[in-house]
């Protein structure tokens, strides 16, 4: 870890608020992205950046240099845009019912036609369900199993929420290209 980013996190701890501020200014474009992918529209996704930086303020104690000071923020993050939308009682799942649920795949010629803005506003368009076990899925590489303990759903809740998501996006998508 730099010399630099060790100042600000000592800093940080003892709520020094240049140092917060500097930490801020690192990494409030990638909090924001995270939290973008997670929100309905940029409002929510500054409330949500807003109450992730407090977040990771109060937690920073805890970080320890064996990892890059970014993923620990960005774990951080995830989960206050979670605790976010479980606060406001949005998650809303279809129970998986018991028939066999196949991942569809991906035409990857259609997803790339489209920026990556025009992407993520598509995702924020997803029922919260949707949207929120794509991105942990997609996004942030967590398995069934951890997104199944993080939202206290099913396996086959998680796997079939992402394939929802997906054909939700793919339909979208087709729809807007053709």
């Amino acid at each position: 870890m730099q010399n630099k980013e060790q100042h600000i996190i000592k800093g940080c701890i003892k709520g020094d608020k240049k140092s917060q501020y500097a930490l801020y200014e690192m990494f409030r474009r990638d909090v924001m992205g995270i939290c973008m992918r997670y929100s309905r529209d940029r409002s929510e996704a500054e409330d949500m950046m807003q109450e992730g930086f407090i977040k990771v303020y109060s937690d920073l104690y805890q970080y320890r240099p064996i990892g890059p000071l970014g993923g620990w923020i960005r774990r951080v993050v995830v989960n206050s845009c979670l605790r976010y939308i479980r606060k406001r009682k949005r998650l809303v799942f279809n129970e998986f019912s018991g028939m066999q649920t196949e991942l569809m795949p991906t035409n990857e010629d259609v997803v790339s036609d489209l920026g990556a803005q025009d992407l993520m506003k598509l995702v924020q368009q997803l029922p919260d369900g949707y949207r929120l076990v794509f991105n942990l899925y997609v996004v942030e590489g967590y398995s069934h199993q951890e997104i199944a303990e993080q939202l206290g759903i099913s396996v086959n809740t998680s796997k079939s929420q992402l394939s929802r998501a997906k054909a939700n996006l793919r339909k979208t998508i087709e729809k807007i290209l053709i």
